[in-house]
C-alpha cells in the first residue's frame, strides 16, 4: 500500500519537474533605413522600466505617401553556430494580407506578433508614418510559449519592407527564450 503511494508521488513530482517554463526576453532591436528620401527612423529602441516591465518601440518616418503597394519579407531564425532559419521565410503582399487576414494562418501568426501594438492595422494605401509602441516582452512571452510553443535559444525575427518592388527598410528583432 505504501509503495504504491510513494509510486504515486514520484510519478506527479517527475511529470511537473519535465514541464518546462520559457521566458522570453528582448536582446536588440535594430532598424536601417535603405532610402533616406523614402523613409527614417525617428527611433528604435528596447526600454526596461524594471525587472518585470521591458518594451521595444520604433517609428518610421514616411516621406513619399500614400503607399499603395507594400511587400515584407519575414525570415524567423535560430541562432545555431550563426542565424540558422528556424521556421518561417515568407514574403507576402501587405496590402492583399490586410485585406484579408484570415486567409493565411502563417502571416496571421506573424502579424499578431506586434499587430495589438502598431498602426499597421488598416488595408492600404498608408499615408501616415508607421510605429510600433510599447511592444511589451510579457505579450510576446505569451504568443511564444503559450500560442505556439518555441524551443529554448536565441532567435532573430529579420524583416524586409519594400515598396513599389524596392527594398526600403528592414526591422531586425533579436530575441531570447530561455
Amino acid at each position: 500500500m505504501h509503495r504504491s503511494i510513494l509510486f504515486f508521488w514520484l510519478y506527479i513530482a517527475t511529470f511537473f519537474i519535465n514541464q518546462s517554463y520559457s521566458h522570453f526576453e528582448f536582446s536588440n532591436l535594430k532598424c536601417v533605413s535603405f532610402d533616406e528620401s523614402y523613409c527614417s527612423f525617428e527611433y528604435c529602441f528596447l526600454k526596461s522600466i524594471n525587472r518585470t516591465y521591458k518594451y521595444g518601440s520604433l517609428k518610421a518616418k514616411l516621406y513619399q505617401v500614400p503607399i499603395n503597394n507594400s511587400k515584407v519579407t519575414i525570415a524567423l531564425n535560430q541562432r545555431l553556430n550563426g542565424f540558422k532559419p528556424f521556421l518561417y521565410n515568407v514574403t507576402f503582399n501587405a496590402c492583399q494580407f490586410m485585406k484579408n487576414r484570415n486567409k493565411n494562418q502563417v502571416f496571421l501568426f506573424l502579424y499578431s506578433l506586434f499587430g495589438p501594438y502598431s498602426n499597421i492595422n488598416h488595408t492600404c494605401p498608408y499615408n501616415h508614418d508607421i510605429y510600433v509602441e510599447k511592444w511589451p516582452t510579457f505579450y510576446m512571452n505569451h504568443q511564444l510559449t503559450t500560442v505556439l510553443p518555441f524551443p529554448l535559444g536565441d532567435y532573430g525575427l529579420f524583416t524586409n519592407w519594400y515598396s513599389d518592388g524596392i527594398k526600403r527598410a528592414s526591422v531586425n528583432v533579436y530575441f531570447t527564450l530561455k
